[in-house]
């Protein structure tokens, strides 16, 4: 069934493109159901699932059902490609109890199959904290590189509108996504329909967690279009970790290599995840690194965050 977005003056002004961090966080909850239906993200879903010991998981699995569809509260029109997670939390801890009300009914129906941990007066703090502890746990040290992904994703479709036109731009979106004259029409997999204007713009999102497209549940939320991004298959394929021949005879391809990526402050999580080693291995050179004086280390969050000394800048210098 279509949702149809009608365009108020179908220009340039009326579509603007967001990146959102909750957004991927919350959708990305439906691999968790079915890790089968993201093959591309499996290496992601694989390094994680131990880290989920230490989560609410019995909330978090209950912000998502079996079709894998989510509340529309969790997932608020992001406002720019710069959102920040704390901001977007933020959002979700303010939405009026009547709006949460509303949404887990028209997901779930009767008030008897709303999962339990979101009955009770309380369940919207539980479950900002339960996001947060997920985010810091799983997405943090990641974002970065999936942000990059986003951001990449937007700029090739603003350089499609600006030598195509919109109608071509939203064609290569997905194939269930068509414009006709100044309507949009996106064809979703469920019986979810309506037609609205877009009186106030019309957002997209590129994301990692949907198979096709999707929208907004209620024709009453601002208009919204979720789409894959381009490149996601690619995300998690290592990267080459090159170093000076020099610096790699003295300390060791690895640990030369590390010394060569560590210019900004980058945790053992996010160095395993993009070279596609474990994170044991990699916390192995930074020790040895950070015990020759090499680097240095600070914690951030829950993180521990790891750069290069100033001796290691001179290292570094003097053989490349």
């Amino acid at each position: 069934m279509p949702v149809r977005y009608r365009l108020v003056g179908p220009d340039l002004a009326s579509v603007r493109f967001a990146v959102s961090p909750l957004n991927e966080l919350v959708l990305s909850l439906r691999s968790w159901r079915d890790p089968g239906r993201f093959p591309l993200q499996l290496p992601w879903i694989r390094r994680m699932r131990d880290a989920r010991d230490d989560l609410d998981t019995e909330t978090l699995l209950a912000l998502i059902d079996e079709r894998r569809w989510t509340p529309d509260f969790l997932t608020p029109q992001p406002r720019s490609p710069l959102t920040r997670i704390e901001d977007e939390l933020a959002m979700i801890a303010a939405t009026p109890p009547e709006v949460v009300h509303r949404d887990l009914r028209l997901l779930y129906g009767d008030g008897e199959r709303i999962p339990p941990p979101l009955r009770s007066p309380g369940a919207l703090p539980r479950v900002v904290a339960a996001l947060a502890g997920y985010w810091d746990r799983c997405f943090a040290a990641g974002w970065p590189r999936m942000r990059a992904l986003l951001e990449g994703d937007v700029m090739h479709r603003g350089r499609e509108i600006a030598q195509h036109g919109l109608a071509t731009m939203f064609a290569g979106l997905s194939d269930r996504i068509t414009m006709t004259g100044d309507t949009v029409e996106v064809r979703l997999h469920s019986d979810v329909h309506y037609t609205r204007p877009t009186l106030d713009g019309l957002t997209l999102v590129p994301t990692m967690w949907t198979p096709a497209v999707a929208a907004p549940l209620h024709a009453g939320e601002p208009p919204l279009i979720i789409y894959l991004a381009r490149g996601s298959g690619t995300l998690w394929e290592p990267e080459p970790l090159p170093a000076p021949g020099a610096l790699a005879a003295l300390l060791g391809a690895h640990r030369a290599g590390l010394l060569a990526r560590l210019d900004t402050p980058t945790s053992s999580t996010e160095l395993a995840t993009r070279l596609g080693v474990t994170t044991t291995a990699v916390n192995q050179h930074l020790r040895a690194l950070r015990a020759a004086g090499l680097l240095v280390s600070a914690r951030h969050g829950r993180s521990v965050l790891y750069h290069r000394s100033d001796l290691g800048n001179r290292l570094l210098s003097g053989v490349s």
